[in-house]
């Protein structure tokens, strides 16, 4: 029972240190210094010579040891304060012995006199004052550039690290967020591109699994880089699909506009992709694409245990059925006409012949719409 409640003492004491640790960290300073100091004070004691006896004494240089040991904990504050305590206890006790000298001619400004008797020369000391902050300004200015540049490194590797699985943009937001995220944070954002490729499942059953993952890699390879290049971040890939926004990380007024650019750069460049593949003698499956625009969700989803950083809402929705679309439209890419509209009028001058059909029955959707489609 003993050995039990010298346990629960310790361990109770142990949650009080550190519970105040920066406190003790700081009283530590304290007394480091404070030690240092009256151990300097009490050499004229031991020698009984005149306080001046100990502005001599070389021990004064452990205070750059106490401020060097300090840089450890790469806080400036404990540097700070090191060197600041070192600089006031040796002010002290040189008003110490300023007042203990008994002659004004003690006080001399010959240097070669203050080396050979007890003397005081105030030059000589207030260099050593300014040298202890000096070294405190530089070491604690080093400290806090370090720790900068420690978090900048670390915010890089963890966003370049969560890059290779979630937009370069969530990855920033996630390393460089001051706070844990938390399910339910969200922000209003504005379009999404749906890509697809067509026949998927009817070619996966006929592929053995090497060869769909080769080309899945490879059209995703090539959709990839042009959405970003246009602005727009990948939100997820749903199999064969791939799910991309437009200024829903970083809000733009050009999104509609990038987002169809990137619609004409990905109808283009996969174009190229399945003309080789089918020289080769390779399956090479058609793409649908949908663009829509509209107020979206930004946001983090699920609970403590499992976050997914996604769009939704009707924008989204809307995409996705209006891909679903380009099948009965023989189309390769769709966007309702509001949105094509609004594309023009942030800039967006199609390079490529877009057609537009009225009053469009799309299924899930309880109204006529009007589309822009570019054909096959």
């Amino acid at each position: 029972m003993a050995a039990y409640g010298t346990f629960v003492i310790i361990r109770l004491i142990l949650i009080y240190l550190n519970r105040f640790k920066q406190r003790l960290v700081a009283l530590s300073i304290i007394v480091d210094v404070a030690g240092l100091t009256l151990l300097i004070w009490s050499f004229h004691l031991q020698y009984g010579q005149a306080p001046a006896f100990y502005l001599k004494a070389p021990t004064l240089l452990y205070i750059f040891v106490f401020i060097a040991l300090r840089t450890l904990s790469f806080d400036a504050r404990w540097v700070v304060l090191t060197g600041v305590a070192g600089a006031v206890g040796w002010s002290v006790l040189l008003l110490y012995a300023i007042m203990a000298q008994t002659d004004a001619a003690s006080i001399t400004h010959d240097y070669v006199r203050y080396l050979t008797s007890s003397s005081i020369l105030l030059g000589a000391e207030f260099d050593k004052i300014v040298s202890i902050l000096i070294v405190t300004a530089v070491l604690g200015l080093a400290m806090r550039r370090t720790r900068q540049l420690v978090r900048r490194a670390v915010d890089h590797a963890a966003a370049t690290e969560l890059s290779r699985f979630v937009a370069r943009g969530v990855a920033q937001k996630i390393a460089r967020a001051d706070s844990s995220i938390e399910p339910g944070q969200a922000e209003l954002r504005s379009a999404a591109l749906v890509v697809d490729l067509r026949c998927f499942t009817q070619i996966a059953r006929l592929l053995s699994p090497e060869a769909v993952m080769e080309l899945l890699g490879e059209y995703q390879k090539h959709v990839i880089p042009l959405v970003q290049r246009h602005g727009g971040f990948i939100d997820k890939f749903l199999g064969d699909g791939i799910l991309a926004s437009f200024g829903a990380i970083d809000a733009n007024e050009t999104y509609a506009a990038d987002a169809l650019r990137a619609v004409e750069s990905i109808a283009a460049e996969l174009a190229t992709w399945r003309a080789a593949r089918i020289e080769v003698g390779l399956v090479a499956p058609e793409i649908g694409m949908a663009v829509s625009s509209g107020d979206v969700l930004f946001g983090a989803l699920g609970d403590k245990t499992r976050l997914d950083y996604t769009i939704i809402g009707d924008a989204v929705n809307f995409a996705a059925r209006l891909e679903k679309h380009t099948k009965t439209e023989r189309a390769k890419a769709l966007a309702n006409w509001e949105t094509f509209e609004l594309a023009r009028s942030q800039g967006y001058t199609p390079s490529k012949t877009w057609r537009c059909c009225r009053g469009r029955e799309i299924a899930g959707v309880d109204r006529l719409v009007d589309l822009a489609f570019l054909p096959r």
